[in-house]
């Protein structure tokens, strides 16, 4: 029977938190998979593991439900990267990241990068549907290979598809602004303790992100996986330094070289 490959090891752990229905596994499937899925609440956790160049990133799933609110603080142990991720046509899950969720990151590294991300912007700002224009296009593309077709002209101004909050044209107002999403930033580091002056700015660590048409997306993931390189760095260094011992090592003639040393 061939042998089992092992899962390999993540060099660090990315966590997304926030409350429920914002978009949390939408954004995952996204990045992950390069598709939208319509997604029920997740319960627990779940993880992606992302190889990345040479290195493995976890990225962990949590629940935003209230009853499973006190696995966060054991899903962020140990984490590198947390990403407060709300919905920017509900204020109150902005809300929510400060007064439940920001006390479960006490468990994250001392040196955790921390993203505010606001999601389902595709609702609120035309520019952030243009991605699905760009989905659509590369899926008809794909699936026409090999066929023969009359040539598309496209529009000069194409209407972007109709979605459940833009069926007239009219787009749901957007309760949280950026301005909104920045001083959030700010109280993050002066909860951690860190002087802003020192941390990385606002401006590159806020995002507002469609999961719907990948809006932003992998600009989000590829900027954090980015930042904690010196991370993943400074621990492989560290088990370097200090290597766990092999017990295979000392089975076999080696064992019986010691017991035979003894009286």
């Amino acid at each position: 029977m061939p042998e089992v490959s092992k899962m390999k090891k993540p060099d660090v752990k990315v966590v997304l938190l926030g409350d429920m229905n914002v978009g949390k596994t939408s954004l995952l499937h996204r990045y992950t998979e390069r598709k939208f899925k319509d997604t029920i609440s997740t319960v627990g956790g779940a993880f992606f593991l992302k190889q990345w160049g040479p290195y493995n990133i976890s990225i962990w799933d949590t629940a935003g439900r209230e009853q499973f609110h006190g696995l966060g603080s054991m899903y962020c142990r140990g984490a590198a990267a947390i990403i407060l991720t709300y919905d920017v046509t509900n204020w109150q899950s902005l809300a929510e990241l400060e007064e439940r969720f920001l006390s479960l990151t006490d468990t994250a590294n001392h040196d955790c990068i921390y993203a505010i991300v606001g999601n389902k912007v595709d609702l609120t700002d035309q520019k952030a549907q243009l991605s699905l224009d760009s989905d659509v296009e590369s899926e008809d593309r794909t699936e026409s290979e090999g066929k023969r077709t009359e040539p598309h002209v496209l529009s000069a101004c194409p209407t972007p598809p109709a979605s459940p909050a833009s069926l007239s044209g009219v787009m749901i107002q957007k309760q949280v602004t950026t301005e909104d999403a920045a001083a959030l930033y700010g109280r993050v580091l002066r909860y951690k303790g860190l002087e802003e002056t020192s941390s990385l700015p606002a401006e590159k660590m806020c995002f507002e992100t469609s999961a719907k048409t990948g809006y932003n997306v992998d600009t989000l993931f590829e900027t954090l996986f980015d930042l904690v390189l010196p991370s993943i760095l400074r621990k492989r260094n560290e088990n370097q330094e200090s290597p766990t011992v092999d017990l295979e090592d000392f089975r076999g003639g080696n064992n019986k070289r010691a017991r035979s040393s003894c009286c």
